[in-house]
């Protein structure tokens, strides 16, 4: 019998396309899964981050309920019963936008970032620490009184009840991050001296000239070898000192005095003040105690030092840190009340230094005396700059040389002191680094400061010859000499010693009259700021804040010898006797970091003053608009965004008989002949000029064979200027680049501005854009800088077309040599109106949430870019209509 076998029905094997097809497919439907997936992952981390803004909110250690009103830019206005309620709430609402910048900021103030980022910033962990913020930070709270000490406990029991509630990514998206590099570290509690030191920190950022003495001290050792810069076209060997000194004095020119304004023309007579914030005059020998006392895969942005990388850490006093702060009287404006604009201009940051917040008891008595708006600094209690009901005021840095370095000569453990060795002070401290092992440091410290060569290469190679440095500042001192002798660099420096502007800030937060902000100003000693005021009764000021040092023999712009005590701080200016004007009869005071007052002024303040072209400017259009009309708001506004590039109006006039090679440099030489001379950010001629500028700068100091310093734009326009005015000066001839003369020099430049620019943004002249050349990329000040492309692309933002640029009153800072983006910025704009505190206008860099993909997070950027300001609401009744999102805090339990 036969069976048949059963059929087997044999699928028929697809085609090598189909299968292809069906892998795309499912490969591509795989990655769908994943992104969907890693995106709900992705915004379910981001968003459990950001803040709650509505409903109710228990909080231990509140006495009172507190409400937090929030308006359309997440700006909040915090209300509360109580002082201690006020500060804590000023706290959470401080940690619920920014503690992740709160964190990092206590680290680099502590020298501790590399237990949050690894060894990468050990050394940078060392100078900090070497500085010792965190020390002096500490005996700054232990001094305070009971009442400024609560304020800031509040603070801190505020931030930690947030952090009590989150932790890890809930606290921010950058933790999670961080959690792949370092997933052991947790933040630690917060405490006042984590406030206290962020002023450090700012001191740091407006520190003044220690990069300027070091860079001339440099210099004239550069020069002593036998070069001056010019080649030798001068017939002069250079290493003559008076050659020498000649030189300086062309690179480093003094403060046109005939030319540019001064703050205070005539100092005020207004009553003395009775405080006990007077600094007490000292030696240095005497105070030694307390100046001891005070003194992995994701790699950051390198930095070729340590100076650098502090300051990329903290903020760079690069081109363009200063600030424009001016006041007008009532007797120029249309309402007849004063108007108050500032703008400070630090480094670039996201998110802002700036934290903007008001701050009001509900009912303003003695003991809780707070009604004001303003900026303040997240990780620290109070308003820095605003206003309050009666008065408000404004910063600007000062610019005294409240800095300077000493040459030590050192014999192993000992220091020469007045012809005997006497100790250096060496403590021992530990570095820990996340992912790696302990690092031990030895801290060495002499009667003026920590000693800091060692740490950087300037300040070291400054030890390893300082004499041309001593001879060229005037030292007469002559070194002592032992068998195992060496130089070493020490720094003495206001803000290492204990202070008060902690306190400072709640005094000028509650004054009510120029004598009580005054008072303020006497206890806001580090850093130093050009403080201006103003009132609603009409009155404006303006008042020199500070602990301004006395020198003995030096004056602080060179070295000076520490084995001399002839040589060292005896005392600071008293308070009384430091400038003050009080309702100047010009109905203006201006401040742009130029020089305080005129050099009949009985002390020595500084000679480095910014050069005035900003103050210049800004006094120019005060008066030329009041001639015209009364001023108002709108016209403050204006002035800020004033971008007039004055030493681009001389290279205009000079190119005008000069003759240059081809048709393309001819259109853009044309271009400037009709320009402006104003940096906006669409104009093609502010593009040329500042390539121009930018190329003559170079070839006449830096494309040398011994290059010159080409930093500080402002004082290149002075040195420029003056050349320009001189075609027979050496500096014109330039071997290097086969240059003999300044017409041929600037006939290359031009030509070689043209080509520049045609590579960047074609060669058609009436297609260039100075916004895109000098265009802002918004940088996280970590995690933005890892080196991790898709890292910094969560939390970097930009880049903004912007105008302005160096030396401008719209101060857009830019690196001459490195590129023309914008480093240094207008860190916040604002125009306070007297007549009415709720027309006054506010904008800072980014926004008011430090949360990445937050709404807030760079909501005010455009119109920060564009020069708009927006009201912010004051008035109870402003507030309330401004409120888009109320939380009430409460009491738990």
């Amino acid at each position: 019998m036969t069976t048949d076998s059963p059929e087997i029905a044999v699928p028929s094997r697809p085609s090598l396309g189909a299968r292809i097809g069906r892998i795309a497919f499912l490969v591509v439907a795989a990655i769908i899964v994943v992104a969907v997936a890693a995106a709900f992952f992705v915004t379910w981390t981001i968003q459990r981050s950001f803040p709650q803004t509505e409903g109710t909110l228990p909080l231990e250690g509140l006495q009172s309920e507190v409400t937090v009103q929030r308006d359309d830019r997440g700006i909040p206005t915090i209300t509360a019963d109580s002082s201690h309620d006020l500060f804590y709430a000023e706290g959470f609402v401080h940690a619920q936008d920014r503690f992740f910048e709160m964190d990092f900021r206590r680290h680099v103030t502590a020298g501790r970032v590399a237990e949050m980022f690894g060894e990468s910033q050990a050394a940078t962990d060392a100078f900090l620490r070497t500085l010792g913020w965190r020390k002096v930070a500490e005996a700054e709270v232990e001094a305070m009184d009971d009442e400024t000490r609560g304020y800031y406990e509040a603070y801190a029991d505020g931030v930690n009840a947030y952090l009590s509630s989150r932790s890890g990514a809930e606290l921010s998206l950058e933790y999670a991050v961080l959690g792949i590099q370092n997933p052991e570290y947790v933040p630690e509690p917060w405490e006042p001296a984590d406030s206290v030191a962020w002023l450090k920190a700012m001191a740091w950022d407006l520190r003044g000239n220690i990069e300027d003495e070091a860079e001339r001290a440099l210099l004239t050792a550069q020069l002593s070898d036998g070069s001056d810069g010019s080649d030798g076209s001068d017939g002069s060997d250079g290493s003559d000192a008076t050659d020498i000194t000649a030189t300086l004095d062309e690179l480093y020119p003094a403060y046109p005095f005939d030319e540019h304004p001064v703050i205070v023309p005539e100092i005020s007579t207004v009553p003395t003040l009775e405080t006990g914030a007077e600094p007490a005059a000292f030696t240095t020998d005497a105070n030694d105690d307390e100046m001891q006392q005070a003194a992995t895969t994701i790699e950051w942005q390198e930095a070729s030092d340590v100076i650098e990388a502090a300051s990329l850490l903290v903020g760079d006093v690069g081109e363009g840190i200063g600030s424009n702060s001016w006041v007008v009287s009532g007797d120029l404006t249309e309402t007849g009340m004063p108007l108050l604009a500032n703008d400070p201009h630090l480094g670039a940051s996201l998110p802002s230094v700036w934290y903007q917040v008001q701050l009001r008891c509900s009912e303003v008595t003695d003991e809780c005396p707070f009604d004001m708006g303003g900026f303040s600094f997240s990780g620290l209690p109070g308003i820095v700059i605003g206003h309050n009901q009666q008065i408000a005021w404004g910063f600007t840095n000062l610019t005294t040389d409240v800095t300077d370095l000493y040459i030590e000569r050192i014999e192993g453990d000992q220091y020469w002191r007045d012809g005997a060795l006497v100790p250096v002070e060496e403590t021992t401290e530990t570095i820990k680094v996340a992912g790696g092992d302990d690092i031990d440091l030895t801290i060495r410290s002499t009667a003026h400061g920590p000693i800091i060569s060692g740490l950087t290469d300037d300040f070291t190679a400054i030890a390893d010859d300082p004499e041309p440095g001593l001879t060229a500042g005037g030292a007469t001192s002559t070194a002592p000499t032992g068998e195992a002798s060496e130089y070493a660099v020490s720094l003495r420096w206001t803000a290492l010693d204990p202070g008060t502007a902690a306190t400072a800030i709640f005094a000028l937060s509650t004054a009510q009259d120029f004598e009580e902000f005054r008072s303020a100003a006497a206890l806001f000693d580090v850093p130093a700021q050009n403080l201006i005021y103003a009132d609603v009764e009409g009155n404006i000021g303006y008042q020199t804040p500070g602990r301004l040092p006395v020198r003995g023999a030096g004056d602080g712009w060179m070295p000076q010898p520490g084995w001399d005590s002839s040589y060292d701080w005896t005392g600071f200016i008293p308070f009384d006797e430091l400038p003050v004007s009080y309702n100047p009869a010009s109905g203006y005071i201006v401040t742009a970091n130029n020089a305080i007052v005129t050099d009949d002024y009985p002390y020595f303040l500084s000679r480095d003053w910014d050069y005035g072209y900003r103050a210049d400017r800004i006094a120019h259009l005060i008066e030329r608009r009041a001639a015209a009309a009364p001023l108002t708001a709108q016209d403050m506004r204006e002035i800020q965004m004033d971008s007039e590039m004055w030493i681009g109006k001389r290279l205009a006039s000079a190119m005008d008989d000069v003759e240059v090679k081809g048709a393309g440099t001819e259109d853009a030489v044309a271009l400037l002949r009709s320009w402006d001379a104003q940096n906006d950010a669409a104009s093609p001629a502010a593009a040329y000029a500042n390539v121009l500028w930018s190329n003559l700068v170079q070839n006449l100091f830096a494309e040398r064979d011994q290059p010159l310093p080409i930093d500080g734009q402002g004082r290149l326009f002075t040195v420029v200027a003056n050349l320009l005015d001189d075609p027979s000066d050496p500096l014109w001839t330039n071997p290097s680049i086969d240059v003999t003369s300044m017409d041929e020099m600037l006939a290359l430049s031009a030509e070689e501005a043209y080509d520049e620019l045609s590579t960047l943004q074609g060669d058609a002249v009436t297609g260039w854009r100075w916004g895109d050349l000098h265009a802002i990329t918004l940088t996280s000040d970590t995690l933005g800088s890892s080196g991790i492309a898709p890292i910094e692309m969560l939390f970097n933002r930009g880049p903004y077309a912007v105008g302005g640029g160096a030396s401008v009153v719209n101060a857009t800072g830019w690196d001459l040599g490195t590129s023309y983006a914008t480093t240094t910025v207008p860190s916040m704009r604002m125009v306070v109106d007297l007549s009415d505190l709720d027309a006054s206008t506010w904008i800072h860099l980014t926004g008011a949430s430090g949360h990445a993909f937050n709404e807030h997070y760079v909501d005010q950027t455009a119109d920060w870019a564009a020069g708009a300001q927006k009201p912010w609401a004051f008035s109870e009744k402003a507030v309330d209509a401004a409120t888009q999102n109320t939380l009430v805090l409460t009491p738990a339990g």
